[in-house]
């Protein structure tokens, strides 16, 4: 999945498929199961002290947040691919940057949102310091970003491709 700066995520047909299974599971079994577990924690009594109430109705609180976030990617998605690499960073691509310019200090990581990330490689959102800094520029260029201190750092891009997860 690839974010641009119009906010249009892109996403393959099968990540599409499985966000849309899974925004379809919360809006029905799974409301219908923290429903009945509401019901039934407010028949034990005085929901003043009862856990399993609090509980249930925390759990539906997350539940009903990850279902607008899902509605709102799913509205903004493009299903297909991204577009072509034509060498310059851009979201949904494996990145390799050295840091200084010291080709021995680098660091790979794959530019995309938080649905993509996987134990396989370390994941960089684009709207993250060093994501925002980097898009956009072209293999051999330098690109700077702010630190959490305030202080700008210099990176060189060394090898930008698609990724291929």
């Amino acid at each position: 999945m690839t974010q641009t700066s119009e906010n249009v995520t892109w996403l393959t047909q099968e990540a599409y498929n499985k966000l849309k299974a899974e925004l379809e599971y919360l809006t029905g079994p799974a409301r219908a199961e923290i429903s009945a577990k509401i019901a039934a924690a407010r028949e034990e009594g005085d929901l003043r002290e009862n856990g399993g109430y609090h509980a249930a109705k925390e759990e539906q609180g997350k539940q009903e947040l990850r279902v607008r976030q899902l509605t709102q990617l799913l509205e903004s998605a493009k299903v297909g691919e991204a577009p072509a690499a034509d060498g310059a960073v851009a979201p949904g691509m494996v990145v390799t940057i050295a840091f200084d310019g010291d080709e021995d200090d680098t660091l790979t990581f794959l530019l995309a949102s938080r649905e993509y990330a996987s134990a396989e490689i370390e994941t960089y959102s684009p709207q993250s310091p060093l994501g925002a800094g980097v898009i956009g520029h072209k293999v051999g260029e330098d690109a700077e970003y702010e630190l959490p201190n305030g202080k700008k750092a210099s990176v060189k891009i060394i090898k930008a491709e698609p990724y291929e997860g």
